[in-house]
């Protein structure tokens, strides 16, 4: 093995894994800081500066979710035959700094005048096609930079798990230190601040990996870079795709801003917005590939297993619809009816998102040891059994947040504390089901079919933010730049929402569970 490592990889090991490894961490590492740190000044950004309504935000927050988690499928698709996955995160990671750059651009506050609110105009347009340059580099480097990392070592190489941890780590470490940094300084000293140091963050990792090319060794290039070549009207394939991403994003700019007009194609049809019409087209296209895949190429085991991995996908949809409030209702709830202080220090709404990351960051490492140990005594649940579990999870962290309402301070506000015990009962949750999702995607998918899966997994997660929003909005608040008057009516309606919350988790678990024994017979694992 070692010959054959030597081989693989002539030089340039650090630490006992490639250098790519580490130019992969890095331009990822500061890709998250620039993504979360922009997503958690984004809500309260709409509300107080711009002064619209939390339906509104949560609509906005909403469409760029969804659309975020879907372009990766045409990125991935576009990388894997064309492009190669060099160029598609060079030019995605030009894109994400345009946009997070352009997201510092504030314009005039908006105000009342005569009872109506007097918003900048052309400073709501920058910052619209900001999103869309960020969504659609999103699109065409997040796909791709995991795949690079998979690529720089031999497919029985045993230094592979270990890599993807390093590099999961490089993420993490970006989202938790994002919110601290980004979010004070939004919050503090203006919004320009917070989103500019994100597009300098994106610079960072760009520049990383630009400077860091040579050690991916040729192993992100295009696999027939002929048809780059290939000329139609005179312009190379590649030089189209280019100006079909640029084009992409008029078509996301109008997206964005018009999530809240509904839209019938026809009247047996139901009227949606036109990103759900957007998001419902690449699912029926997927649908129908998926469908005749399984039909035509696959045996009864392969469809079983694919049937199954369908199942985890809606498991992951439900659980990132709760997930996701994170960055809305629970944004908003901590914002206007909680008591941030901690340890001295008065804690923004935005910086306490890091406690997601931070948790998953300090409890990687006992999951790491609890699945081995109980396996070592047959006591390792199956995966779909972890999957309700972590389903379960994350209906009881909205409990938590319930008894804080139901248990206030003195002052009437809710303790921090209680949002601190949310944040680590859904990331109990979560290192529950998300890893096991992704790790079902590669097991159950017929080979030939694995980036396809992993693009139905993410466009399961363009749906959760759908959902996420629209369960966001069941607590939306008339607020004035987003203060709110009455308190203990806010917290009655954050009850509500959060006891619903609450049940949709509990009640998919419950299902799930059920159907536990049945998914693990068709998943044939010991096939």
């Amino acid at each position: 093995m070692s010959a054959e490592l030597n081989e693989h990889f002539p030089q340039d090991l650090v630490l006992g894994h490639p250098k790519g490894l580490f130019v992969c961490f890095f331009t990822e590492m500061w890709e998250r800081f620039s993504f979360y740190g922009m997503k958690a000044l984004l809500f309260l950004y709409l509300i107080k500066y711009h002064l619209f309504s939390d339906e509104y935000g949560y609509n906005v927050i909403g469409a760029y979710g969804a659309l975020v988690y879907a372009m990766p499928v045409i990125g991935g698709l576009l990388a894997d035959r064309y492009l190669g996955m060099r160029k598609a995160v060079v030019f995605g990671g030009i894109l994400l700094v345009l946009g997070h750059l352009g997201m510092a651009f504030e314009g005039h506050q908006a105000m009342l005048v005569a009872g109506e609110v007097v918003r900048d105009e052309q400073a709501l347009q920058v910052f619209y096609f900001s999103l869309s340059l960020i969504i659609v580099g999103v699109g065409f480097l997040k796909p791709n930079i995991s795949t690079i990392v998979g690529q720089l070592y031999p497919p029985q190489d045993p230094r592979r798990d270990s890599g993807f941890t390093i590099f999961y780590a490089g993420i993490n470490l970006g989202a938790t230190i994002a919110p601290l940094i980004c979010a004070y300084l939004g919050e503090t000293y203006g919004w320009k601040y917070g989103f500019g140091l994100a597009g300098i963050g994106m610079l960072t990792g760009l520049l990383v990996f630009i400077r860091g090319q040579k050690y991916l060794q040729g192993h992100a290039e295009p696999r027939e870079p002929q048809k780059l070549l290939k000329k139609t009207a005179g312009i190379r394939t590649e030089y189209w795709i280019y100006l079909g991403g640029l084009g992409s994003i008029f078509l996301v700019w109008g997206l964005v801003q018009t999530h809240s007009i509904l839209i019938a194609v026809n009247s047996l049809l139901p009227a949606v917005s036109p990103v759900l019409w957007f998001l419902h087209s690449i699912t029926l296209v997927l649908t129908l590939g998926i469908g005749w895949f399984m039909i035509k190429h696959c045996n009864s085991v392969e469809r079983q297993q694919m049937l199954t991995l369908i199942l985890f996908i809606i498991a992951g949809l439900m659980f990132f619809g709760l997930y996701e409030q994170t960055y809305g209702s629970w944004v908003a709830f901590s914002d206007r009816v909680m008591d941030r202080s901690l340890f001295g220090l008065q804690w923004s709404a935005g910086q306490l998102t890091f406690l997601g990351a931070f948790f998953v960051i300090t409890l990687s490492p006992l999951f790491a040891w609890l699945w081995p140990a109980l396996a070592q005594r047959n006591w390792d649940p199956s995966k779909p059994v972890k999957m309700a579990l972590g389903l379960m999870f994350a209906g009881l962290s909205f409990m938590i947040l319930v008894l804080g309402i139901q248990l206030p301070l003195a002052s009437g506000l809710v303790s921090i504390w209680f949002l601190i015990g949310a944040y680590f009962v859904l990331e109990i949750g979560e290192l529950l089901l998300s890893p096991i999702g992704l790790s079902a995607v590669t097991q159950l998918s017929v080979k030939r079919v694995v980036s396809l899966m992993m693009g139905a997994w993410f466009l399961g997660t363009s749906y959760s933010e759908i959902l996420a929003a629209e369960l966001n909005k069941l607590a939306a608040i008339d607020t004035q730049g987003g203060v709110i008057s009455d308190i203990a009516g806010a917290m009655s309606l954050y009850e509500q929402l959060f006891i619903f919350s609450a049940q949709i988790g509990i009640v998919v678990a419950a299902v799930f569970l059920v159907l536990a024994p049945l998914m693990k017979r068709m998943m044939h694992e010991k096939d």
